[in-house]
C-alpha cells in the first residue's frame, strides 16, 4: 500500500509541488512520507502547559508518528503550517516568526470575576469555558478575545466545531463570554487563553483542554478507511490519512490477510464495484481517486543516483547536512529553500555547500526555528524534496528565585538563572503576566543566561507570589512588602473660630513621605478655591481662607496605609442677626385678609443658634400657642396666625439672644377682609345656546365697596368652572352665550373688592339651553280618496341637540279655526295618512315637529284639499336608452325596468308582434309604477317589438320597445376571381345569406400563396363587394378568402376562392406543355414518433414530433386520452411539419401519457409517450 503523500491540493483539484521554483516548468514530484518518533518524555513538561505555544498531543513513546495537517477550509502551504497540531489555520493572527518576540499588553487589572477553567474530554466529545466580567462601573460592553497558543486567535475560525456566544444580564449587570467546542479531535488539546480589555483595563486567563483518544480497534485497513464519513465537507470520501496515522498500532511484522490494493491493481476498470461491495468499501469515489494516484509508477532517476532522505530533524542551534549522490557529476546543481533558490554569500556561513565525488552535500549551521523548512534540490529537469523539522529544546531554570522581604519605597530586585542564553521567559505575579511596558513600575532586564525583574519604588500592593516561567519549567518566590511604624510628632488641636476668619490646622508625623487624607465628619475633603491641603516633609497642612457654619465639625488626618489617624474637633461662632430686608415689605408691614393664615418667615443667623421671643406689646407669644404661635429653625423664625382676625392688627417684636451677643426688630401687622358671596343667581331665560341670569349683591361688602362680578360656567357632570367675563361686570344681570345646545349647566357669581374676590356664590340649579327644530319642509299632498287624505313632507332643515321625538299632523275645516290633532301618538315617518274625513269636504292641514324643547313652527299646506278621490291618466315614461332599438348579443341577458304613472293601479298588457307573450321565453313582472321584462339567456327569437299597454279605466296608454339579438354573421356568397393582370386581381363577391341580424358593416379579404397556403390579410373593414388587390408577386400563385363583418365581429368560417390566379410577367406568352398533374395528397404519417421523457420538477420540458400530409393536417394534443385546449401551462407549436408541446414548469401531477393526433381528409395517426416528472432530492 502506497504511504501518504504530504501535498497540496489547488481548488480545482491539480496538485501541486511543496517546493519548486515557479520559474522553472512543473516536473513530477516523488511522494514523501516523514516519520518523526517522539522526543523522550521531560520530567519538566507539566511545567510547560502554560507556555504561549500548545504542547503537541501526548504519543505513545515507541509509536512512530506521521504527520499530517488538516485544512479547515483552504489549502494552506505545507512550509507555512509547520507541525502546528491545530485544528485552525493561521488565519490572521501573528505569523510563526513573530512567536518570540514580547508582546506589549495593557496593564493588568481584575476584570474577570470568573475564569475559564481547564477541562478534559474524548474524541468528539463537546465541552464549554465560561468567563463572567461584572459591568457595574463599565459604561460600554468590554472586548474579549480567546487564542489558542499565544497567537492564533479563535474568532475568525468559527464554525461547526467552534461558537463563540456572548450574554448580558441586566438584572445582575455581568456580561458572560462562553466558547463552545463541539466534537473535539485530538488535535484541540493544548492551551487556551482568554483575554479581557475595557479601555485602560487589562485581565487574562490561561486554561488547559486535554483530549483523550476513545478506545477503538487496533486493525486500520483500506477498508474502513474508504468508508464515507457523515460529515458534508467537500472531501467527504477521501481517505483520512491522518486518521489513520494517529490510530495505527505500533508496526508489526504480520501482514494483512487480503491485500485489496493489490486486488484492485490487478483487476480490470469494470471489476472494481465488484471488489468494492465485496470487501464493505462504500466510498467508492474516493477510493478510485486514490487508486488512480497510485497506478502512477515512478520513473526511474537519471539524474539522480541516491534522493534525498524523505524527512531531515536537527535541534535548534544544532547543525544538519542534507546528502545527495548524482548519477552524473556534471550536472548543474541548484538548492530551494520553500521554493526560493539558495545562493551562497561570502560574509555569512549559515548555509555551506560541500562536494565529495558524485555527492553533494547542503550543510545548514546554527540551526533555528526559520530553518523549520521544505528543501529541494534540482540537477537538471529532475528535482527531489525533503522536508526539515527543527526541535527546539526546552528552556529549564539553573538557579531559583529567592524570596524577598521589606517596606515600602525599597528596591526590589528578583533574580533568575537558565540554561540557554537569550531564551524567551515571562515574568508573572499570582500567576498574572505583570505588564512591562514603558509605564510600567516593573522593568525586566536580562544579561546572558541571567533575568532579573526590578521594581525601583516598591509598594504595598507589590506583596505576592512572583515566578518566572520559561519552557522547560517555572520559579516561584514570594515578595512581602510591609509598612513602616508610624510616629506622630506633632497632633492636630482643637480650635474655635469666629465666622469668615481663615481656619488652619497642622500636624506632624514621621515618616515624612508618607500622605494622607483629610475628613470631616467623616467626608473626604477635596482641595479647591477655597481649600488648601499642602504637605512638606513631614508636615501635613490644611488652610480654609474664610470659614462658614458648614466648616464646623470633627476632622481626621489618616495616613495612607495606616490604621492610626490624628483628630481635632472646630467650632464656629456668629453673633445673632435679624434680616428684614429680604422680605421686601413696605415699612415692615404685613398685610393680611381676615380669615386666611398668616405665615411670616423672617431669616436670622447667628451660631451657636440664638434663642428667638416674638412679643405684642408686654405679651409675649408661645411656639404652642393654639392660633397664634410662633416657630424658631436653624436659620430663621416664623410667626403663624392660622386665622387672622381684625384683633390681630398690631406691631409684633422680635428679640435674638445668644452667647456672642443680642439682636431685636419690629413687624407690623395688618388684616383686612374680602366681601361675602352673593346670593343664589337665577336663570330666567334659556335659549338654543344661551341663557338670561340675574342676582342680589352679597350682604357684607369687606369694608370696601363692590367694584363689580365675575361669572363662572360649568356642566353639570364637570368640576372644571370657567370665566366667563374677564372684566368686571357692574351690573348683576348677565348672559351667557355660547353653550352647547342639550348640555346641562351650572352657574355662580364671585364678588370683588379691593381686597380680592368673595367666595363664589351657591351654584344656580341646572339649566339645559334647547331650542326647537325648524318647521318641516316640502308638506305636499301625496294621495286622496273618498273619505282619506295622504301628506307628506321632509324633515325640518335644523335639528338641534333635543333631537327630533316625531311629528304631529293636524287638520281643520276650511272656514274654521278648529284644528284637530290626527295622531294622539307622535309618528316618526314622514308620510301620513289621515283617515274618517268627510266626503267632498275641503280641509287644511298642518305638520309641527316635536322634540324636548316643544313643537316647532306649523308647516301649512297653502291650499285647501277636496277629499274626492282623483282619477289620474296612465302615463309610461319609457326611459331614453329604450326609446331606440335596444340591441344585445345572442346569451347576453336581458333585464329592462319601464315605470309608468296612473291611479287607481293601472292594468299592464304586453304584446310580441301581436301575439301574447310567451311566459317560458320571456319572464314579466308588474308592481305598481313599473313593469319588467327580463330574458336569462337571449336568442335570436326574442328579437321583435313588444307592445306595452297600461289601463285605468277608459284611460290607455301604449308604448313600443324593440328588441334586437344579433349574432356573428355567416361568410360571403360567390367569391370569385374576375379578371387577372398584371400584378392585380379583381375580385368579386356576393353578401352573406345570414347577415346575424345586424347590417353587414364590411369585409376582410386575406390572400394565400399556393405554395406555402400561409393567409396574410390584404385589408380590413372594405365596405364594398369588390376590389382589386394589387402589388402581387410575378410568378406566384394566389388563392383569395373573404370574411364577412358586422356589429359583433367577422363570421367565423371565409369563403375561398375556388380557382387560383398565376400572376405571370406581361409581354410573354408561355405555353406551359400540358402535364397531368401529380396528386399529392397524403394521409398524416409521423416521421419522428414521440419518444418517453423524463422531466425535472421545476424546469421546462418539451416533447417534439414530426409529421407528413397534404393536405396539412390539424394537430390535436392529448394527456391521458383528454384533449389540451387553452390551458395556459402547455404551449404547442407547429412549423414545417415538426410539432412541439412546451410544459412549462411541470411537477409530479403532469407526469402521464401525452399523445399527438394528425387530422385531415385522408385520413389520421396517433403516437404516444410516457412523461414521468421527477423532484430533485436537497442532500
Amino acid at each position: 500500500m502506497p504511504e501518504p503523500t504530504k501535498k497540496d491540493e489547488t481548488p480545482n483539484g491539480e496538485k501541486e509541488s511543496v517546493a519548486t521554483d515557479s520559474s522553472e516548468a512543473p516536473m513530477p514530484t516523488p511522494e514523501i512520507s516523514l516519520e518523526v518518533s517522539p522526543p523522550p518524555p521531560d520530567k519538566d513538561d507539566d511545567a510547560t502547559t502554560n507556555t504561549p505555544s500548545p504542547p503537541p498531543p501526548p504519543e505513545d513513546a515507541n509509536t512512530a508518528k506521521k504527520l499530517s495537517i488538516e485544512l479547515p477550509n483552504d489549502s494552506v502551504h505545507v512550509s507555512a503550517m509547520g507541525r502546528k497540531d491545530s485544528v485552525w489555520s493561521l488565519g490572521e493572527g501573528q505569523a510563526p516568526e513573530d512567536l518570540d518576540k514580547p508582546v506589549d499588553t495593557p496593564p493588568l487589572s481584575s476584570l474577570l470575576i470568573e475564569r475559564p477553567q481547564g477541562g478534559s474530554i474524548t474524541v468528539g466529545g463537546d465541552i464549554s469555558f465560561v468567563a463572567k466580567v461584572e459591568a457595574q462601573d463599565l459604561l460600554r460592553k468590554p472586548t474579549i478575545k480567546w487564542f489558542k497558543g499565544k497567537w492564533m486567535d479563535l474568532a475568525s475560525k468559527t464554525g461547526k466545531h467552534l461558537q463563540l456566544k456572548e450574554t448580558f444580564d441586566r438584572r445582575t449587570k455581568i456580561h458572560t463570554f462562553e466558547m463552545h467546542i463541539i466534537k473535539a479531535k485530538d488535535n484541540y488539546a493544548g492551551n487556551y487563553r482568554c483575554e479581557v480589555t475595557y479601555k485602560d483595563k487589562f485581565d487574562s486567563c490561561s486554561f488547559d483542554l486535554e483530549v483523550k483518544e476513545l478506545e477503538q480497534s487496533q486493525s486500520v485497513d483500506i477498508r474502513s478507511a474508504f468508508k464515507r464519513s457523515s460529515e458534508g465537507h467537500e472531501d467527504a470520501g477521501d481517505l483520512d490519512f491522518s486518521g489513520l496515522l494517529k490510530h495505527r498500532e505500533p508496526k508489526q511484522d504480520e501482514t494483512p490477510e487480503v491485500d485489496v490494493w493489490e486486488i484492485l491493481k490487478s483487476a480490470r476498470p469494470d471489476q472494481y464495484e465488484k471488489i468494492a461491495f465485496e470487501y464493505g468499501i462504500t466510498d467508492l469515489r474516493g477510493l478510485l481517486k486514490r487508486l488512480k494516484k497510485t497506478k502512477k509508477e515512478e520513473k526511474k532517476s537519471e539524474a539522480f543516483a541516491k534522493k534525498l532522505d524523505p524527512a531531515y530533524q536537527a535541534d535548534k542551534g544544532g547543525k544538519i547536512r542534507l546528502v545527495v549522490d548524482l548519477a552524473d557529476p556534471t550536472v548543474e546543481l541548484k538548492w530551494y529553500k520553500n521554493g526560493q533558490e539558495i545562493r551562497p554569500t561570502p560574509n555569512q556561513r549559515k548555509f555551506i555547500f560541500e562536494q565529495k565525488g558524485t555527492q553533494r552535500i547542503l550543510v545548514i549551521n546554527n540551526c533555528g526555528l526559520n530553518d523549520d523548512a521544505a528543501y529541494s534540490v534540482a540537477a537538471g529537469e529532475e528535482k527531489c524534496t525533503t522536508e526539515l523539522f527543527v526541535k527546539e529544546l526546552p528552556v529549564k531554570i539553573t538557579k531559583e528565585i529567592e524570596a524577598v522581604k521589606t517596606t515600602v519605597n525599597e528596591r526590589i530586585e528578583l533574580e533568575c538563572e537558565v540554561s540557554e542564553e537569550g531564551a524567551q521567559v515571562k515574568w508573572c505575579k499570582n500567576g498574572v503576566e505583570v505588564p512591562t511596558g514603558p509605564r510600567s513600575r516593573y522593568r525586566v532586564k536580562s544579561d546572558g543566561l541571567k533575568h532579573w525583574l526590578i521594581i525601583d519604588d516598591a509598594s504595598k500592593e507589590d506583596t505576592g507570589t512572583f515566578s518566572l516561567m520559561a519552557s522547560g519549567g517555572t520559579s516561584e518566590a514570594k515578595v512581602q512588602v510591609e509598612l513602616k511604624p508610624l510616629k506622630i510628632i506633632q497632633d492636630l488641636q482643637d480650635m474655635t473660630v469666629l465666622l469668615g476668619q481663615p481656619l488652619k490646622m497642622h500636624c506632624e508625623i514621621f515618616p515624612g513621605n508618607v500622605p494622607g487624607r483629610w475628613y470631616r465628619n467623616g467626608q473626604l475633603i477635596q482641595s479647591n478655591d477655597r481649600i488648601n491641603i499642602l504637605q512638606r516633609a513631614k508636615n501635613h497642612r490644611l488652610e480654609i481662607v474664610n470659614s462658614t457654619i458648614h466648616d464646623a465639625g470633627d476632622y481626621t488626618f489618616v495616613p495612607e496605609g495606616y490604621t492610626q489617624s490624628l483628630c481635632a474637633k472646630i467650632h464656629i461662632v456668629d453673633p445673632p442677626r435679624v434680616h428684614l430686608e429680604s422680605l421686601n415689605f413696605p415699612d415692615n408691614t404685613v398685610t393680611i385678609v381676615a380669615g386666611n393664615k398668616l405665615r411670616v418667615e423672617i431669616p436670622i443667623s447667628g451660631e451657636p443658634a440664638p434663642r428667638v421671643v416674638w412679643m405684642k406689646g408686654e405679651r409675649v407669644i408661645l411656639d404652642s400657642g393654639h392660633r397664634v404661635r410662633a416657630e424658631t429653625f436653624p436659620d430663621h423664625t416664623s410667626l403663624t396666625i392660622d386665622i387672622a382676625e381684625k384683633e390681630d392688627t398690631g406691631n409684633y417684636k422680635i428679640v435674638l439672644q445668644n452667647e456672642a451677643g443680642e439682636a431685636g426688630a419690629s413687624v407690623k401687622v395688618k388684616v383686612v377682609d374680602i366681601p361675602d358671596p352673593p346670593e343664589v343667581p337665577l336663570v330666567t331665560e334659556v335659549g338654543g345656546d344661551w341663557c338670561s341670569m340675574t342676582w342680589e349683591p352679597p350682604i357684607y361688602d369687606g369694608g370696601s365697596p363692590i367694584l363689580g362680578y365675575f361669572i363662572e360656567r360649568k356642566k353639570k357632570q364637570s368640576s372644571r368652572w370657567m370665566r366667563l367675563n374677564f372684566d368686571l361686570n357692574k351690573e348683576t344681570t348677565f348672559e351667557p352665550k355660547k353653550m352647547i345646545e342639550g348640555v346641562p349647566y351650572e352657574v355662580r357669581v364671585f364678588a370683588v373688592n379691593a381686597i380680592g374676590v368673595s367666595k363664589p356664590s351657591e351654584p344656580s340649579k341646572a339649566f339645559v339651553p334647547l331650542a326647537v327644530t325648524s318647521e318641516p319642509t316640502m308638506l305636499v299632498v301625496d294621495d286622496v280618496t273618498d273619505t282619506t287624505v295622504t301628506m307628506k313632507w321632509r324633515p325640518p332643515d335644523t335639528i338641534g341637540a333635543a333631537g327630533l321625538d316625531g311629528y304631529l299632523v293636524e287638520y281643520c275645516i276650511e272656514g274654521t279655526d278648529d284644528w284637530r290633532v290626527t295622531n294622539k301618538e307622535l309618528t316618526e315617518k314622514t308620510k301620513y295618512t289621515i283617515t274618517g274625513l268627510p266626503p267632498e269636504a275641503k280641509i287644511l292641514v298642518r305638520v309641527r315637529a316635536i322634540n324636548a324643547a316643544g313643537a316647532s313652527t306649523p308647516r301649512t299646506l297653502q291650499h285647501s284639499i277636496l277629499v274626492k278621490e282623483v282619477i289620474e291618466p296612465p302615463k309610461i315614461r319609457i326611459p331614453r336608452h329604450l326609446r331606440q332599438t335596444y340591441t344585445r348579443k345572442v346569451g347576453e341577458a336581458v333585464n329592462l325596468v319601464i315605470p309608468f304613472m296612473g291611479k287607481p293601479r293601472p292594468k299592464v298588457s304586453w304584446l310580441k308582434e301581436g301575439q301574447t307573450v310567451d311566459p317560458t321565453q320571456v319572464t314579466i313582472r308588474n308592481t305598481d309604477c313599473d313593469s319588467i321584462i327580463f330574458i336569462r339567456k337571449a336568442e335570436r327569437k326574442h328579437s321583435g317589438k313588444y307592445d306595452m299597454k297600461v289601463e285605468v279605466e277608459n284611460h290607455v296608454d301604449t308604448a313600443i320597445v324593440d328588441i334586437q339579438i344579433v349574432d356573428l354573421p355567416g361568410p360571403p356568397q360567390c367569391v370569385k376571381i374576375d379578371e387577372v393582370w398584371g400584378g392585380n386581381v379583381a375580385l368579386d363577391w356576393t353578401p352573406p345569406k345570414d347577415n346575424g341580424n345586424a347590417a353587414i358593416t364590411g369585409y376582410t379579404i386575406q390572400k394565400a400563396d399556393k405554395k406555402t397556403m400561409e393567409w396574410y390579410t390584404c385589408i380590413e373593414h372594405y365596405h364594398r363587394t369588390c376590389i382589386t388587390i394589387t402589388e402581387l408577386v410575378v410568378g406566384n400563385e394566389y388563392y383569395f378568402r373573404i370574411y364577412s363583418e358586422n356589429m359583433v365581429g367577422l363570421s367565423e368560417c371565409a369563403t375561398q376562392t375556388k380557382d387560383s390566379a398565376l400572376i405571370v410577367k406581361e409581354g410573354m406568352q408561355l405555353k406551359n406543355p400540358e402535364y397531368i398533374d401529380h396528386d399529392f395528397k397524403e394521409p398524416p404519417k409521423f416521421t419522428q414518433p414521440l419518444i418517453n421523457t423524463f422531466a425535472i420538477a421545476g424546469y421546462n420540458a418539451t416533447l417534439n414530433c414530426s409529421v407528413r400530409a397534404n393536405p396539412r393536417p390539424k394537430v390535436i394534443w392529448m394527456k391521458n386520452k383528454i384533449a389540451i385546449i387553452d390551458d395556459p401551462r402547455y404551449r404547442m407549436f407547429s412549423n414545417q411539419g415538426v410539432c412541439t408541446l412546451e410544459i412549462r414548469k411541470p411537477s409530479p401531477y403532469d407526469g402521464g401519457m401525452y399523445s399527438c393526433k394528425a387530422i385531415n381528409d385522408l385520413g389520421d395517426a396517433l403516437v404516444e409517450c410516457k412523461l414521468e416528472v421527477k423532484v430533485p432530492t436537497q442532500d
